[in-house]
């Protein structure tokens, strides 16, 4: 928990609250269903709620900005994005139905009331969103053909509108065939951590 108050200070006594019920939380549901490896679950702050902050250094999202987590596992970046955003709305989507149901049950357990967790795979979801977030799940190009339909028309941040994403290792050839316009930060240039130096966030406008 130290690590997110370490690089967000202006935290209310709500958002510093429901980060730190997430910490039990995460524990008791990684117990009955595997969301979080077994090995990293005691890195929960850093290694997952941190990383998925990573995402509001490189965007500030603006109050009423609607907001697609696709391929959400337990919760990951949307829940601690939602608790950092509470005037934006989120819907996390995961096509594992389990995963979902922690997701569900976090943000309320929290009180999250402007997050809302969906078993439904990407192909299938139909709704227009701002930004499209998503950790790791496939390759950038295959994520584009997925979420392109997804993109809001409407802009409503001095971001504009695309998909943000985190990513590890060398992304030379993922990026490639949208090298004129995709922005890749890494992580490390906002958190010191260790950790995070292989880490990337991804901007593509759509």
């Amino acid at each position: 928990m130290e690590s997110v108050k370490k690089y967000f200070k202006t935290l209310t006594d709500e958002q510093l609250r429901q980060f730190a019920m997430l910490d039990e939380l995460y524990h008791e549901w990684n117990a009955k269903i595997n969301v979080i490896s077994r090995k990293d679950i005691d890195n929960l702050y850093e290694h997952h709620v941190l990383h998925s902050l990573a995402i509001a250094k490189a965007a500030n999202f603006r109050a009423g900005t609607e907001i697609l987590d696709f391929g959400t596992g337990g919760g990951f970046p949307g829940v601690p994005l939602a608790i950092l955003f509470p005037e934006c709305r989120f819907k996390l989507i995961d096509g594992t139905g389990k995963k979902i149901h922690v997701a569900q049950e976090v943000a309320a357990a929290i009180g999250l009331k402007n997050c809302r967790a969906e078993h439904l795979r990407g192909e299938d979801e139909r709704g227009r969103f701002d930004f499209v977030v998503s950790r790791a799940v496939m390759p950038l190009p295959d994520l584009v053909k997925i979420v392109r339909k997804n993109i809001s028309k409407k802009q409503q941040n001095a971001t504009p509108n695309g998909i943000i994403c985190l990513k590890g290792g060398n992304l030379e050839a993922e990026v490639q065939p949208f090298r004129n316009i995709v922005e890749v930060t890494p992580v490390s240039n906002w958190f010191e951590e260790e950790w995070f130096k292989e880490k990337n966030v991804v901007y593509l406008p759509l």
